[in-house]
């Protein structure tokens, strides 16, 4: 289906056009008129899959049909995501296919100075792209006001209960009005995630374009068995051999990431670590370099990679297997995308086989295991327990209750540590959990 069939207005098809694109994909199609008749939208999609533009166009075009009432400008319109990098990227969005509408936005996340954003919101603006520990930071200092708030846009919402966002975007919902039009995506549906929508939605219509829980099917995915102290060994010469230009490899811990970038650098290959310690300045000029092939590897968290949308990346690497068998499928989802083929690799040695054997579950099938000549699993080495990364415990725990493992009180458990304590880590001007 083409998107002028879609009902846009033409200011919008206009803005589509000069991103270069005519046929819109399945959520696309499905979003965008159930978005324009005012309901309410649970929406089940992987990332690269177009959600952004789904949810973006038809919200600029009821703004458009309902123009703004009195000389200050309130903000209209809220979008929560749960890292920097997608805030980063959905205000892009915004910007792009609003370029011939008179409507003002801003983004709002931690690790920046405030004081620029206080400015742009007193001056006015009808859209907010937030991270929801800085926006309770602007709420708390009184420079914004959520009360004329038409629809709210909660984005990659299973990402956010996976980083303990739950009671601050609770928080923000008791000071928006009751009367809105409410559209939540989330790339699974867990029980948590309908719980959540039977929260904060009113009788929503519910679409799916992606089964749940499954890898893109232009993904080529293998599993090279190797010992743990070989693995970067043989990343190196996976990247040499094939003559990888553009590789984005998943670690579990930011130590973990900032090492191999060094090994990585030393064995001549230009490296780059992005993860929640890095300053938002280091994480967007680590990006823009992979981008443009200035740097040839980009060593990531999950945290930190969320949100990262890079057309016709061709190469991804778990250097380290998630925790969370769905991180799996969100990791290999950063290739693939716009329907272009895309090759995930796992280097898996004996500590990551019940990993192995919980994504394979969820995935519903074996991934292809090749052994690569001269690097021959040991046998003698025996399988050890894996240290806990990126806030999750190793047990599966996700944090979704707002409790820290133990009991304690998240919040108070968790001051500036990888899994939690955002508002605080921002108010501080520190990346915290990468919002």
């Amino acid at each position: 289906m083409l998107f002028k069939d879609l009902g846009l207005s033409a200011e919008l098809l206009r803005a589509v056009e000069k991103q270069g694109y005519d046929e819109a994909t399945p959520i696309q199609q499905q979003a965008i008129p159930l978005v324009l008749e005012g309901k309410d939208l649970l929406a089940g999609a992987q990332t690269g899959t177009g959600k952004t533009a789904g949810f973006t166009l038809p919200v600029l075009q009821r703004l458009q049909k309902s123009p703004n009432e009195g000389h200050k400008r309130h903000p209209r319109v809220l979008v929560l995501t749960p890292t920097r990098e997608l805030a980063a990227q959905v205000h892009e969005s915004v910007r792009d296919y609003g370029q011939y509408l008179p409507f003002r936005s801003a983004v709002i996340f931690g690790g920046v100075s405030i004081n620029p954003q206080k400015q742009k919101l007193i001056r006015g603006v009808d859209i907010v792209v937030a991270t929801p520990g800085r926006l309770l930071d602007h709420l708390q200092q009184r420079s914004i006001d959520l009360s004329k708030i038409e629809i709210l846009v909660l984005d990659e919402a299973d990402r956010m209960l996976d980083m303990g966002f739950i009671r601050d975007i609770r928080k923000i919902l008791n000071v928006i009005p009751k009367q809105r039009q409410t559209l939540l995506f989330s790339a699974t549906f867990s029980r948590e995630i309908k719980v959540l929508a039977s929260e904060f939605l009113k009788q929503p219509a519910e679409i799916q374009v992606t089964p749940q829980n499954t890898a893109a099917e232009l993904v080529s995915q293998i599993v090279y068995p190797v010992d743990k102290h070989r693995k970067r060994e043989l990343l190196a010469h996976q990247i040499g051999e094939g003559n990888w230009q553009q590789v984005l490899v998943f670690t579990r811990t930011k130590h973990g990431a900032n090492k191999l970038a060094e090994q990585l650098a030393k064995d001549g290959i230009t490296s780059a670590a992005i993860h929640g310690n890095k300053s938002q300045g280091a994480r967007t000029s680590a990006l823009a370099n992979f981008k443009t092939g200035a740097v040839r590897v980009l060593v990531a968290t999950d945290i930190a990679a969320r949100g990262i949308d890079i057309e016709k990346l061709p190469h991804v690497v778990n250097f380290e297997l998630p925790n969370i068998p769905e991180d799996y499928v969100h990791r290999i989802g950063r290739t693939a995308r716009a329907g272009q083929e895309g090759n995930a690799v796992s280097l898996v040695c004996v500590d990551e086989l019940k990993l192995l054997r919980d994504i394979e579950r969820l995935l519903g099938s074996d991934i292809e295991k090749i052994n690569l000549p001269g690097y021959d699993i040991d046998p003698s080495i025996k399988a050890e327990p894996i240290r806990n990364g990126g806030g999750r415990n190793n047990g599966g725990n996700r944090g979704r209750s707002g409790n820290a493992p133990g009991g304690r009180n998240r919040d108070n458990a968790s001051r500036g540590k990888p899994g939690g304590g955002a508002r605080r880590a921002e108010h501080r001007g520190r990346s915290g959990r990468g919002n």
